[in-house]
Formats: structure tokens, sequence, C-alpha cells
């Protein structure tokens, strides 16, 4: 099951220190496995990222792979995070970073 998780960059620092997805609220779960569900997942945990923090802040949204909802979370589990470029309106559309790019987005 694919999880789509609002965060922050600081959570996000967090998570890479710990090496694994703690404290999280509710995922957000795509209806189904098309395209358009999983964007419509992602955009309403970008959502819930942008009610996490001040206005203006970078949307953050962790995304895993679990066995089921409620499932901890290791990094491993991780299979992309998007966030806002840096400079980024608060409606546009997220970037996509890989797992290993994560320590360059938390610079």
């Amino acid at each position: 099951m694919r999880i789509y998780l609002p965060s922050t960059l600081e959570q996000l620092a967090s998570y890479a220190a710990a090496g694994e997805v703690r404290d999280y609220d509710e995922p957000f779960v795509a209806a189904d496995e098309d395209e358009e569900s999983e964007y419509d997942a992602l955009m309403a945990a970008a959502d819930a990222s942008a009610d996490l923090q001040p206005a203006g802040a970078r949307r953050v949204v962790v995304v895993a792979e679990v066995g089921r909802e409620g499932d901890p979370v290791p990094l491993r589990r991780v299979v992309a995070v998007h966030a806002d470029p840096e400079g980024a309106g608060p409606d546009g559309e997220l970037a996509w970073f890989a797992t290993q790019e994560i320590p360059a987005l938390l610079r």
C-alpha cells in the first residue's frame, strides 16, 4: 500500500536522522492505483503539509510503501519525497526527489 505523509523539512530531517518516519498523522491513501487517484492523494497530503507550517514554507510529502496503514515506516520503505522547489508559489507543482536526494533537499 502506498501512503502519502504530509511533512515539513524539519520533520524530514528528524526522519532521516532516526532512520524511520516517526509520529506521523493520518496518511493519505489513493482511492485506487490509477495515476489520477495517486495524484489526488499526493495533492491532499501537500495541502495538509501547508497546514503544518507557517505560510510560505515549502510543502513536503513523504511517499512510502507499507504492508498496511499504520505500519512503521523505516526509511527503506520511503520511495520518494515530493517538495516545493525553492522559491515556488504555494499552489505550484511539487518536485520529485529520490530518497538518496534527501540530504541535498535538507541543505
